[in-house]
């Protein structure tokens, strides 16, 4: 399992809005939403652009290319014209501190 490594800090983080960070060389958009934090992937598997560039609504993340719809929970989209889901990683909360694993949780 990887390590949780600092992403971001919990107060740079605005409700519903992803903000993109870059863990090892991975991109990953941070939402804070519904009261819980997420982390998944920020390359939409259609078609390889910043999953962070859309918008939130009800626990998914929008690629604003084409409209498929991730789960922030799952990765799993939720519309054509993304077939595949995309990975989300397990955050853990340390204070003001938004920490991030690597390893996948689905």
């Amino acid at each position: 399992m990887s390590a949780f490594v600092r992403a971001c800090g919990l107060s740079e983080l605005e409700d519903s809005t992803p903000k993109r960070v870059e863990i090892d060389g991975t991109p990953v958009s941070v939402v804070r939403t519904e009261g819980e934090v997420f982390a998944i992937n920020d390359i939409c598997s259609h078609a390889n652009v910043s999953l962070s560039e859309g918008e939130v609504e009800d626990c998914q993340i929008e690629c604003w290319l084409h409209g498929s719809a991730f789960d922030l929970r799952t990765g799993k989209p939720s519309g054509l014209p993304a077939t595949r889901p995309v990975p989300v990683y397990p955050v853990k909360i340390d204070g003001d501190d938004v920490l991030v694993s690597l390893s996948q949780e689905s």
